[in-house]
């Protein structure tokens, strides 16, 4: 018998790879999401085919042709529409500064706002997934709008995006993907064709925006400071000296977000970014580089770098250090540096604003040789912009991997916190405090175990499930039996995959019949849900409403106190002091014609607390609202440092640390959120937590560390020499006097009292004595949050 596969005759299959978002998209498509409560612009050409989609349903849309001459006609599209833009109309009334340059757009096609003309598609009884097709008959450009009110709480009329395809008559001819639309009026455009570079000045307060317009496209980006050229000094961005001041491996927007020279000048500030994943180690590609492969001559940055930078004066080098941006590199447990695929997409890009003047090159790099490029350069785009342009600092997530980006967002309080502190850190999509300057971290915490702190909660992700196959959705995704949530209550659940892993943990509110909603940690399991709707054709829509309703958490023992001097309900909803543990109320801020709220009384500190949920547009009133109560009882704002530390104490897990797609909830450590006796019928992933249960294999626990050493996440914990586990998360508590940890371990090493070891360094040459004790090590019978 030969060892070897059978000989497959024909020729040689191409590699299977399922490409995802744009780089999925056949020549000639465009994809693009227009935001609930929000519009774009788009050009049209003759032929063009538009396509409108509804992905989530019961959302509103409004489209308005405007031909060449800037006159509104919805004859554009081939339709007789006979709407007025009035969703157009209020959307730009409301002063939303995200529609500024759409304004610009339409008054730079000379469009007359008092003589709109409009195209109504979907509405309140659409259901997902609906969908509207046109086609240009000339060319000209399309406004699309997903106009709507604030969301009323209890009609849960959420606002949801609606996605639209472009799929274009006619395709230039080695045109893989459309350039972007600028951000603002470009000072200078300029195109680096693939394997080339090019020098440009840079005022100061100017911004830069470098862009990858077919995706998976390296470029090698350096710059110096012009007044020390001018002196014949040549200091260029430095990225060791970078990496040193910032603490990071390269600068991203937020606090650690500048380039420097050797002399610590700093030169650029890292203002924006689609892509994530760049690289401050290695060199522009060089001679040397490729000479020593085996492709002596071949094109590379350094020469290019070189040219494009002689009319400058500056010195010609044999190898260029750079901010290498969109190139994937890492440094492996053994310390290789390795490349990859970038992580760019078509259309990603890096903005930057200039420090000082600057001279700047970019290139475009050449490296057809690995996969540093994807295998195929590309061209690059420059844009400058001027420093008078006000754009916010910003870094894209996608809510799945197919998702557009969306850039990071204010929550409706960031202004009111941004009062107390400028120490903000990006959070799930949201810019939140990460500390108080005039207390900081454990005063934070204390104030939260004695007295009562105000914390921004509002990343936290909200979806409304409606319809009468809601309860028949929720009650097979989830594990908790939801039969039993009656009107009022909130139940914390997990939700699962059909393997037992866990995609998500957060809590389902009961606000009607056939009416609740779901707040979780993240995109996915809103998601999720409406995958699970379709695939068994269940009458429900699952909306989300994360944007129209952003909250805080009011916690600590006097949060009772302070809220029930501002909270008023009506007759048929309990009053804040009679709220129990896991329930809610419906009611005002300002009296019975005030802010309309939702209160619950739920947290994530393991004391008394309540989260007070409101619009955007009211978040100021509240926080004020809340902040004059709570003045007379000690009320702080607290940040995400000393939120881990109360919630660790608590035993409160959190995703990416304490669970993963990998853990069940009883190796989170929350298997009371299964409950296979009393909930009979089917879940998802009911029988695989039923062999699970019956045969665990890890356990999460809690550590106390005899030693004042810091442990982290991922720290191995040991029995001998033997790794039995890991350290999920940890903290020195305060209040407790110990260094605690929680880990997950093996279960023959779960029992308390068992003696195991912290592993640091490599594991082996340093080791903290730990013992396992009881979960959570504060308050472990929830005797706190029920007072």
């Amino acid at each position: 018998m030969s060892i070897y596969p059978e000989v497959v005759p024909g020729p040689p299959r191409p590699s299977v790879i399922r490409q995802i978002g744009a780089m999925a998209l056949p020549p000639g498509c465009e994809r693009y999401a227009v935001p609930g409560a929000g519009a774009i612009l788009l050009t049209l050409r003759a032929g063009d085919r538009l396509e409108i989609l509804n992905l989530e349903g019961a959302q509103a849309g409004e489209i308005v042709p405007i031909d060449m001459e800037g006159r509104c006609d919805p004859g554009l599209l081939g339709v007789s529409g006979d709407g007025t833009g009035a969703g157009l109309q209020a959307l730009l009334a409301s002063g939303n500064d995200s529609l500024a340059r759409l304004q610009k757009g339409m008054a730079r096609r000379g469009v007359d706002l008092s003589a709109l003309r409009s195209i109504g598609v979907f509405g309140g009884a659409s259901p997902a997934g609906d969908r509207a097709e046109f086609t240009a008959g000339q060319d000209g450009s399309v406004v699309i709008a997903a106009p709507g009110a604030p969301m009323d709480f209890e009609r849960q009329d959420t606002l949801t995006s609606l996605t639209v395809y472009i799929y274009r008559a006619k395709v230039q001819a080695g045109q893989r993907h459309p350039l972007p639309e600028p951000l603002a009026d470009p000072l200078q455009d300029i195109r680096v064709g693939s394997s080339t570079a090019e020098s440009y000045l840079v005022r100061a307060g100017e911004y830069i925006q470098i862009i990858d317009v077919d995706g998976r496209q390296c470029t090698d980006f350096q710059c110096f400071d012009a007044r020390k050229l001018d002196r014949g000094i040549v200091h260029p961005l430095d990225v060791t000296t970078t990496r040193t001041v910032q603490h990071r491996d390269y600068p991203m927007p937020g606090l650690h977000a500048k380039y420097y020279d050797h002399e610590m000048l700093p030169l650029v500030e890292v203002i924006q970014d689609t892509c994530g994943r760049h690289d401050a180690f290695a060199l522009a590609c060089a001679p040397k580089y490729y000479d020593d492969m085996g492709y002596p001559g071949h094109i590379n940055c350094t020469d290019n770098f070189n040219g494009a930078l002689a009319k400058h004066g500056v010195p010609a080098r044999p190898g260029w250090m750079a901010a290498n941006f969109f190139f994937n590199t890492g440094i492996d447990d053994h310390g290789v540096l390795y490349a990859d695929e970038p992580w760019s997409r078509p259309g990603d890009y890096v903005l930057m604003r200039a420090l000082t003047d600057i001279v700047c090159v970019s290139s475009a790099c050449p490296d057809d040789t690995s996969a540093a490029n994807g295998w195929n350069p590309s061209d690059i785009h420059v844009r400058s912009y001027s420093g008078e342009e006000r754009f916010q600092r910003a870094s894209a997530w996608r809510p799945t991997p197919e998702s557009d980006p969306q850039m990071t967002k204010q929550t409706g309080f960031h202004e009111s916190f941004a009062k107390h502190t400028r120490n903000f850190v990006e959070y799930n999509g949201y810019w939140l405090a990460n500390c108080y300057a005039d207390a900081g971290p454990i005063e934070e915490y204390w104030a939260c175990r004695e007295k009562a702190v105000i914390l921004d909660l509002s990343p936290l992700r909200k979806f409304e499930v409606t319809g009468p196959d809601a309860e028949a959705l929720l009650q097979y995704c989830m594990t908790r039996n939801i039969r039993k949530l009656a009107v009022g209550q909130v139940v914390y659940t997990a939700m699962c995959y059909p393997h037992g892993g866990m995609i998500d943990d957060g809590t389902v509110f009961r606000l009607g019949k056939d009416n609740f909603r779901w707040i979780g940690g993240c995109d996915y399991g809103g998601e999720w849900l409406r995958e699970k709707a379709q695939e068994l054709g269940l009458n429900v829509l699952v909306r989300s409403s994360t944007d129209q309703q952003h909250n805080v958490a009011v916690q600590g023992p006097e949060s009772r106190d302070i809220l029930k001097q501002i909270i008023w309900t009506p007759p048929h909803q309990p009053g804040l002091t009679e709220i129990d543990w896991f329930r809610f109320t419906v009611g005002r801020i300002g009296g019975e014609h005030g802010v309309p709220v939702v209160v619950s009384r739920t947290g994530y500190t393991g004391e008394l607390g309540y989260e007070v949920f409101c619009h955007p547009k009211d978040a100021g009133v509240v926080f004020d609202a809340i902040w004059d109560a709570g003045k007379p009882h000690g009320l702080r704002p607290m940040g995400l440092e000393a939120l881990d530390m109360v919630r660790i104490e608590a035993g409160l897990i959190f995703a990416g640390y304490d669970f993963c797609e990998q853990t069940d909830p009883f190796e989170a450590g929350i298997g009371f959120t299964v409950p296979l006796k009393s909930k009979e019928e089917d879940f998802i992933g009911r029988e695989a937590l039923i062999r699970r249960k019956t045969t665990p294999a890890r356990k999460l626990v809690g550590l106390v560390i005899d030693s004042a050493v810091d442990v982290a996440h991922g720290d191995p914990v040991h029995l001998g020499r033997a790794q039995i586990g890991e350290v999920t998360s940890s903290m020195r508590s305060p209040l407790l006097r110990k260094n605690i940890a929680l880990a997950r371990v093996d279960v023959t090493c779960a029992e308390i009292g068992t003696a195991l070891e912290v592993g640091k360094l490599d594991g082996q040459q340093k080791r903290l004595p730990a013992e396992v004790t009881g979960f959570a090590h504060y308050d472990p019978g929830k005797t706190r949050p029920r007072s």
